[in-house]
């Protein structure tokens, strides 16, 4: 039966008939491959002459453009760096006071420190106030462009702001 069910869907019958407890009507004919539907989609294109997909080289960078990537990529970096601070904590032998005093041992300047903190600052500042400029966005304000681009400048001066404040703890 699920041979002669096959052979119907591939000729593009219909059936309205009840199968195991599935109503068989209107099947797609299967006549062709994947291979020859992307042949026809590309020979289609290429006689419209359609551009390809549009890539990230055509576009003009912008304030915005520029925010939305760096804030999936300080979420990414954040959530893996929290992710590798919690499996190094269960799989070292030592205690955290033990790591801190081995850095401390190891007499870095302080411009390396102080660069070391604003660098730690910096994505969890940014991701923080972009965040809240989502949220705002969430409760449907801030969308038009001026408003989008100031609000942009605002994360900006913000993040540099509060990591210099951290850093300088």
């Amino acid at each position: 039966m699920a041979l002669l069910l096959r052979t119907v869907a591939r000729q593009g019958l219909c059936s309205s008939r009840s199968q195991f407890g599935i109503l068989y009507r209107h099947a797609v004919p299967m006549g062709t491959s994947a291979k020859e539907e992307m042949n026809k989609f590309w020979t289609k294109n290429t006689r419209l002459n359609r551009p390809v997909s549009p890539h990230i080289s055509i576009y003009q960078w912008s304030v915005p453009m520029l925010l939305s990537i760096s804030h999936r990529g300080t979420g990414v970096g954040l959530s893996s760096g929290i992710s590798a601070f919690a499996l190094a904590a269960l799989v070292l032998p030592e205690s955290y006071p033990y790591y801190l005093d081995l850095i401390h041992s190891m007499s870095f300047g302080p411009q390396f420190l102080a660069f070391s903190k604003f660098a730690l600052a910096f994505p969890v500042a940014f991701h923080t106030f972009n965040g809240v400029r989502h949220l705002i966005w969430d409760v449907g304000k801030g969308f038009k462009i001026p408003e989008v681009y100031r609000s942009g400048y605002v994360v900006i001066a913000l993040t540099v702001l509060a990591s210099i404040g951290l850093a300088a703890m």
